[in-house]
């Protein structure tokens, strides 16, 4: 890939579309996960594991996607724009021990987490979700956490915290990317206050039932299943409460195609293509492509927060 299209990165970039193009991306993404499989534990800082949990109420029956798919076709910039540059760098780079994530802003006790004193947050709370979730593909995946929402009462946020905003490392030393000016580094991502509460809204370790993949957003991101996947902040440093809708990353990048909301619509079309249709990935490029749901499926327990507003343009 060019200097100019990284740069410039075509909308099958960030969009479920792409992996569908052709069969030889999923091919290479293949191989950079037996790749990645093979990568010292001491790189992420953190021996791969079993993490004990119990299923979730919330989780689709939904077959999961192949684990080896969902962890080596990956959007992570800060690693490089092709799909397969987080499954080849990720894990022989980001450190994830030690790891802290700042909490502060409108917040009655803010503090500075330990990564594993958030794990002991977990404790009794761990679960599996089974969700559909739409990032560089549309899949079904088995998360490892618990509500962000637990998280949040434990700093108490103030009566002026209406948006919660979400910062992810920026470290060159370990993330290639982040010498190309795709974004306004560091990434930046925010949910408003009663969608951050919201109980599908998770605060993730792990997947398929091990602590979370490099490349996959470790030690810690959160998942927003009825957003599109660039909602769901990877490798988070700092979690900031403001009285103000904050100002993302994609959406400073690009406003026309991409805005602060990012709820799954198909209503509303892209600027440049449809999103009414999509596929799994992992399905065969002639297979018939099915309907996007709203809200990604998860519109009976979304859908309120929604209420009276125009989601044609707030999108």
């Amino acid at each position: 890939m060019s200097y100019r299209s990284r740069l410039n990165p075509p909308a099958s970039e960030i969009t479920p579309e792409a992996v569908f193009l052709h069969r030889r991306a999923l091919l290479m993404a293949a191989g950079a996960a037996a790749a990645a499989s093979l990568a010292p534990a001491r790189a992420q800082g953190i021996a791969p594991m079993p993490l004990p949990a119990k299923p979730s109420p919330l989780s689709v029956v939904e077959k999961a996607t192949p684990e080896n798919l969902v962890t080596s076709y990956c959007n992570f910039y800060e690693f490089g724009t092709d799909k397969d540059d987080p499954p080849r760098l990720a894990p022989k780079r980001l450190v994830t021990r030690p790891w802290t994530v700042r909490v502060e802003g409108e917040v009655r006790k803010p503090r500075t987490f330990d990564i594993d004193e958030l794990l002991k947050l977990a404790a009794m709370e761990e679960r599996v979700y089974r969700l559909r979730c739409v990032e560089a593909w549309s899949a079904v995946v088995p998360w490892i956490g618990y509500p962000l929402a637990e998280l949040i009462r434990q700093v108490e946020p103030t009566g002026n915290a209406k948006f919660v905003e979400f910062t992810t490392l920026a470290d060159k030393s370990q993330m290639p990317g982040l010498s190309y000016p795709v974004i306004d580094w560091p990434y930046t991502e925010g949910l408003r206050m009663d969608e951050a509460m919201h109980p599908l809204t998770l605060l993730t370790f792990g997947m398929y039932g091990k602590t979370l993949p490099a490349q996959n957003g470790a030690p810690l991101r959160v998942v927003v299943p009825w957003k599109y996947g660039f909602k769901s902040a990877k490798s988070i440093v700092r979690i900031r409460f403001v009285d103000k809708q904050p100002a993302t990353a994609w959406q400073k990048s690009n406003p026309r195609e991409y805005g602060f909301y990012s709820n799954v619509y198909p209503a509303r079309d892209h600027p440049r293509w449809s999103q009414k249709t999509e596929r799994r990935l992992g399905e065969d490029i002639f297979s018939r492509r099915r309907p996007t749901l709203p809200f990604n499926g998860y519109g009976e327990q979304v859908a309120a927060l929604y209420a009276g507003m125009d989601l044609m343009s707030l999108y």
